[in-house]
């Protein structure tokens, strides 16, 4: 079976998920829905009916039968999911935590929150149409159809309280134009990969729904000097994705460039046009962009612990000073920089960094690159630190990393005339204090590698339309890796790391049964991310890296695994651990073979290495 694991990402974002409710919610409630507003309301209220009775009087009763016939389950499961494609815009937008009862990932999530007291922590059980869809596909499975009605049943449930909540609830116009700006990424980032339908591949279809659904939500928006371009456009890539909808085939990268582009830069020029006021929310992916694509798309402070920790020039001067300096280190021997050399894109080339007082001993994992870094939640591989600031601090107090405290780093910085200068400079009295404190040293390091995010490849280049940017093996690479190898469902476009879209505020782990080394086959001890967090489904789980600048950050994998990215795609197309032979149930990757051939395997390697940085 194909399984994803989620991770949701609460505390850092806190101020966006309430300003994403009750903020907005108190601003709709202040106005009475226009007339435009109460049809949208109307659709999505209709279409949720809609799903929750065709569950109760279709595919519950298939799925009820004493002997259910497989073709007639899949048949109604299938109306069933392009249903819910028709109001997921609106209910993945307003309602997210209801909306992942009828298609969460079929796994258990924890919440970062559980991370201050890990004692507490526990998998939420999961439901929805992904959970469905594991008991009927490849084969209908007979022998736990009670739990296939139970959680039939539970989307009749669920949907109920998506009912009853719009009953209440109304849309404003700067929400619904967001949403299906935000709809449209998820059909390029999710919808077209197979994210969510890993098993019946039905998404290039269900993508065109989502875009129909999108065609009845806009014309109430466009004039007619604008129509014949937004409107025109939602036609030809619904044509478009009609008329190609084998799953394996579709040209990615020709529909994302020549249609979903277009219709993101259309539904982002009528946000412009509205009037009256909106809420500006803190969120990754900045409100105003056009496209996923474009230059600044992506908020490098998001994931820091507030707005007085934010960058400014003064904090990345001073961070990069900090960052070359081995002083901060116990031994005055090593900086960050050390394991982190800009040369090899802020990694060490090695299989893993050697211990600080004992350089015949290397640690368990691989130094990841820090290209980027601030683009996603969670730090280390096993998750434990929620900031780049805490990721600081731990790796400082670390006795095989730096071997060095906090309070001699301080020291050190205090009796430093040019740092206290600096400092004092750089961090205004009135906000940190008149004396050096540790925030202030992690929050410089971090304003450093939060400068670090480099979204300037040739693949950029590409989706900016700079058409002669990739040959034609990097951009069949990149369909390959959007779709057949399945790369994309864990590697999102366009960060090709774990945060997954189009909210940017879910960071993912997966179980790979990574082996110790090429030549030992047996598992990796590593129990990862369950050795913070405790839950069983999480045991061997690390966080999802980037892809990108995968050319210079070798070796790869957790613990340095793996030397070459011929070597790495050959463990995913042979099922990961599983294909080894180790016996791993909570594997998440596919346990089945991806059938790439060795050209394939090339081609999306190829992809991957011209997402390299460019240093300017």
């Amino acid at each position: 079976m194909y399984r994803k694991t989620g991770i949701a990402f609460v505390l850092l974002i806190g101020f966006f998920i309430a300003s994403f409710t009750s903020i907005d919610i108190s601003l709709e409630d202040a106005a009475r829905p226009s007339f435009r507003e109460r049809e949208i309301h109307n659709q999505v209220f209709r279409g949720i009916r809609g799903f929750r009775n065709y569950i109760k009087d279709s595919l519950l009763q298939e799925v009820s039968r004493k002997d259910p016939d497989e073709k007639k389950i899949r048949h109604c499961f299938i109306k069933a999911r392009l249903l819910f494609k028709e109001f997921e815009w609106a209910a993945s937008y307003f309602t997210a935590d209801l909306t992942k009862r009828l298609n969460g990932p079929p796994v258990q999530e924890i919440e970062n929150a559980d991370l201050l007291d890990p004692s507490l922590a526990r998998g939420s059980d999961p439901m929805g149409l992904q959970v469905v869809e594991e008991y009927i596909y490849p084969h209908i499975d007979t022998l736990h159809q009670k739990e296939l009605i139970a959680s039939v049943r539970h989307l009749v449930t669920n949907t109920d309280y998506l009912i009853s909540y719009y009953t209440d609830h109304s849309f404003a116009d700067w929400r619904i134009l967001d949403a299906a700006k935000l709809e449209v990424f998820r059909v390029v980032t999710l919808g077209i990969t197979g994210f969510d339908a890993a098993l019946s591949l039905n998404s290039i279809e269900e993508s065109a729904v989502s875009l129909k659904s999108l065609q009845q939500v806009l014309k109430h928006y466009v004039r007619k000097k604008n129509s014949s371009s937004l409107l025109q456009t939602l036609n030809t890539s619904i044509d478009y994705l009609d008329q190609h909808a084998d799953f394996n085939s579709f040209d990615r990268a020709a529909f994302i460039t020549a249609y979903a582009n277009k219709i993101s830069t259309g539904i982002a020029a009528l946000q412009r046009d509205l009037p009256g006021r909106k809420i500006k929310y803190n969120r990754m992916l900045n409100q105003e962009v056009n496209t996923l694509f474009d230059s600044g798309a992506f908020n490098a402070n998001a994931f820091s612990p507030g707005p007085k920790f934010h960058m400014t020039e003064a904090k990345v001067r001073l961070g990069k000073r900090l960052f070359f300096d081995p002083a901060l280190s116990g031994t005055k021997t090593r900086s960050c920089a050390t394991c982190h050399k800009p040369e090899l894109d802020y990694t060490d080339g090695r299989t893993t960094p050697t211990d600080i007082n004992d350089p015949g001993k290397h640690l368990t994992r691989n130094a990841p690159t820090l290209l980027n870094a601030a683009l996603q939640s969670n730090y280390f591989y096993d998750m434990r630190a929620l900031t780049l600031e805490d990721q600081i601090m731990d790796v400082i107090g670390n006795k095989e990393e730096m071997d060095g405290s906090m309070k001699a780093v301080i020291r050190y910085i205090s009796s430093d005339t040019g740092y206290k200068n600096s400092f004092a400079k750089t961090f205004p009295a009135d906000k940190w204090g008149d004396t050096v404190q540790a925030e202030m040293v992690t929050n410089a390091l971090a304003s450093y590698i939060r400068s670090l995010v480099k979204l300037n490849s040739r693949f950029d280049e590409y989706m900016r339309g700079k058409k002669q940017a990739l040959s034609s093996q990097e951009i069949k690479g990149f369909n390959l890796f959007m779709g057949k190898a399945k790369c994309a469902t864990c590697h999102f476009a366009p960060l090709f790391n774990g945060i997954t879209p189009p909210k940017y505020v879910q960071s993912e782990s997966e179980v790979l049964g990574v082996p110790r080394s090429l030549t030992d086959s047996t598992l990796d001890p590593d129990v990862g991310y369950y050795g913070i967090i405790g839950v069983a489904s999480y045991k061997y789980a690390f966080k999802i890296p980037t892809v990108r600048n995968i050319k210079k950050t070798g070796p790869y994998m957790h613990n340095g695994a793996y030397p070459t990215l011929e070597q790495v795609m050959e463990f995913y197309n042979h099922a990961g651990g599983v294909g080894l032979g180790i016996h791993l149930p909570n594997q998440t990757l596919s346990t089945d073979s991806l059938g790439l051939s060795d050209q394939e395997q090339s081609n999306i390697i190829a992809f991957m290495e011209s997402l390299e940085s460019k240093q300017k």
